[in-house]
């Protein structure tokens, strides 16, 4: 494994501790690649979730769209794309959803308008990883997505984010948890995710420090990955 590849995956399980505890319930074949795309998906919330000058944000989009393109005619130049573009899926879609990334930084006028701006992006990403984890597509499995998508956005910015009507921050989440069931569509590795995004948007309306416990996200993993 290339340094350059070992520095996107280190980075993301910085930011994901807990995955080292429910990984085991992956496949081992497909441990490094759920790390890989779930790197790439953070690149993206990034990019999303920023908070300065857009331009070097959209640079980036701008070629991340054209590198997915080359991924599908496997001809990759990001160290991601080693682990990833192998596998057949449909990353033209994603990269044609990239730029709604852009549009959906601005204010929502209402809670609909925030989930239908990050809609097509969350069924490309749906689409991709079950193609990626040789799942089937589910019906719900873009819901779960965007779900949790808007979560991390207002973890990250805070009342800025909020959509106009759905009261305040604290309501917003509220909103998007009770739109968030404990074990959701998907693959097993969207799943696990998942059970740990939640877990963090529980502890942040209780209040408290997010501190799981390793018997706490053993119970979550498994509940998670039964399916």
């Amino acid at each position: 494994m290339s340094s350059a590849l070992d520095s996107f995956l280190g980075k993301w399980q910085q930011r994901w501790p807990e995955w080292a505890f429910v990984e085991r319930f992956v496949a081992a074949a497909d441990r490094t690649r759920a790390v890989a795309w779930f790197a790439l998906l953070q690149e993206f919330d990034d990019m999303l979730n920023i908070s300065g000058d857009p331009l070097p944000s959209n640079a980036k989009l701008g070629w991340w769209g054209e590198e997915l393109r080359s991924w599908a005619g496997q001809r990759s130049r990001h160290p991601l794309g080693r682990v990833l573009e192998p596998v057949r899926a449909p990353w033209m879609q994603l990269a044609e959803a990239l730029p709604d990334l852009i549009e959906a930084r601005e204010p929502a006028p209402d809670p609909a308008q925030a989930r239908r701006a990050l809609q097509s992006f969350a069924e490309a990403v749906a689409a991709v990883e079950a193609a990626l984890f040789d799942a089937p597509l589910q019906p719900h499995a873009a819901g779960a997505v965007l779900t949790q998508v808007l979560a991390q956005r207002v973890q990250e910015l805070g009342a800025a984010v909020v959509p106009a009507g759905a009261g305040g921050e604290h309501e917003w989440q509220q909103a998007l948890l009770a739109q968030w069931p404990a074990r959701v569509a998907g693959p097993r590795p969207r799943r696990l995710l998942a059970a740990l995004a939640r877990g963090r948007l529980q502890a942040r309306l209780r209040g408290g420090e997010y501190q799981p416990s390793p018997a706490g996200l053993l119970w979550r993993a498994w509940w998670a990955a039964r399916g």
